[in-house]
């Protein structure tokens, strides 16, 4: 049995999916840092990014694995995946060939919400 200790603290790669067979991950730019999206993977995304070194993710809409660039061409080359302290998140680091999000983009956090405001909140556009 995996205690919290061994999962904390411990080298065994021990990824926690949730009850939707899906754990989050946080993507950046290897260079800049920046965040360029949010996604999930799947027990076979991971394994699959692990082994390859590129981008795979799951999609919960379309309800099928994807690695990401297949179609556009806007492939992620991973430099570095690291795992947060209970295990049910990855950060991947990675070289992004043109813009992360499908927007085209170059990251998917491209609006900002406005603080401290009362009533209907309007988002401001960022980054382009």
């Amino acid at each position: 049995m995996t205690t919290t200790k061994d999962i904390e603290e411990g080298l065994a790669f021990a990824p926690k999916f949730g009850a939707d067979g899906l754990v989050t991950a946080v993507v950046t730019d290897a260079a800049s840092g920046g965040v360029l999206m949010v996604a999930h993977m799947n027990a076979e995304a991971l394994k699959k990014t692990v082994t390859s070194g590129e981008g795979w993710y799951f999609s919960r809409s379309r309800r099928k694995l994807w690695r990401k660039g297949e179609t556009s061409g806007h492939t992620q080359r991973v430099v570095e995946m690291r795992v947060d302290c209970d295990q049910d998140a990855v950060w991947l680091k990675v070289e992004q060939t043109g813009p992360a999000c499908h927007t085209g983009r170059t990251s998917c956090f491209y609006r900002a919400v406005p603080l401290k405001q009362d009533g209907a909140v309007t988002l401001q556009f960022k980054d382009g």
